[in-house]
């Protein structure tokens, strides 16, 4: 651990993913998280698929008894579009994928993230989001106390910056714009985990080689989701290595100084015809203001040196 603070209990909303599963990787495998449970939306792919893959690679790194809930299989507002283009058919596309073990839990996740935040002491519980944010704003909307009760919310979505999806707007916070500015407008805390900093987290050939040496089951299955992964990043959006945006928001929580932040408002666009789901960031002034923080900067080695110890760990006992 970064220092000495008691294991940080997370949820963590995902919609794997490729980069989805290298976060969970992080948050199983780090000793200095406590992974209360696993809430899935759509966005990479369907419900049906995600939450698929979402057990399946549970199964793999060896999770179990943590929830696993199945959320909204749809944005508040408008149709469902999926990234296969860089996720594949599957959502997970690349390496084989092992038969779910333990059972999904019955609740929908917004069920499950206001029972878990409610049944912990406030500001004990931060939620991780690193799909689209319907279901933690469903969450938010159905039980107004835990926007009182969540320590943090660290989400990977937005930019400052250029977006992904479109000219302006990242692909998590396009997917749902509605349902970010929900979240975003909550009076909790929001740590925006964007592009500028997770287009730096960039697994290069020298990356793939440290885990393909660890030799591990776990590490197998990381690197052939890289090398999908890698290879659809290659062909769609011109990159060389390719980034794995969302264990970057788990890492926040691992060691904050690995990350420079921010404070600064953040509001989301609803209304402009060529502008829908940007995150705009105000960063004029020298004061700090607001209760949100938005990241600017990653030390990419200390990334990839606490992503690859977690990978090594799972592997360590057994996975």
């Amino acid at each position: 651990m970064a220092d000495d603070r008691p294991p940080r209990k997370i949820i963590l909303d995902c919609d794997p993913g490729h980069d989805d599963a290298i976060a969970l990787a992080l948050a199983h495998g780090s000793p200095a998280i406590d992974l209360l449970a696993v809430t899935t939306v759509a966005g990479n792919q369907t419900l049906a698929k995600v939450t698929r893959n979402a057990r399946a690679i549970a199964a793999t790194f060896g999770l179990t008894g943590v929830p696993i809930a199945a959320g909204a299989d749809r944005p508040l507002v408008g149709d469902l579009i999926v990234a296969p283009d860089i996720h594949g058919e599957t959502g997970l596309d690349g390496p084989a994928l092992a038969e779910p073990t333990d059972p999904l839990d019955a609740r929908h996740a917004a069920e499950l993230i206001i029972d878990t935040v409610l049944a912990h002491q406030p500001g004990e519980v931060s939620l991780v989001p690193v799909g689209p944010l319907t279901n933690i704003a469903l969450a938010a909307r159905l039980e107004p106390r835990i926007t009182e009760r969540v320590g943090e919310v660290v989400l990977m979505g937005g930019a400052v910056g250029p977006g992904n999806r479109t000219p302006v707007a990242e692909f998590n916070i396009w997917a749902d714009p509605e349902a970010a500015h929900i979240v975003f407008g909550a009076p909790w805390r929001v740590t925006m985990i964007g592009l500028d900093v997770t287009h730096r987290a960039l697994a290069t050939p020298q990356v793939r080689e440290r885990i393909r040496a660890l030799g591990s089951g776990p590490a197998r299955f990381v690197e052939e989701m890289l090398a999908f992964y890698g290879g659809a990043y290659r062909t769609h959006q011109g990159f060389s290595a390719p980034p794995v945006h969302d264990p970057c928001a788990v890492a926040y929580l691992i060691d904050p100084t690995m990350i420079a932040t921010r404070r600064a408002p953040i509001t989301v666009e609803l209304a402009g015809a060529a502008t829908r789901g940007m995150t705009v960031v105000d960063l004029r002034g020298p004061t700090p203001a607001g209760r949100h923080r938005v990241a600017l900067d990653l030390d990419a080695d200390r990334f990839w040196d606490v992503m690859i110890d977690a990978i090594a760990r799972i592997g360590a006992d057994g996975g």
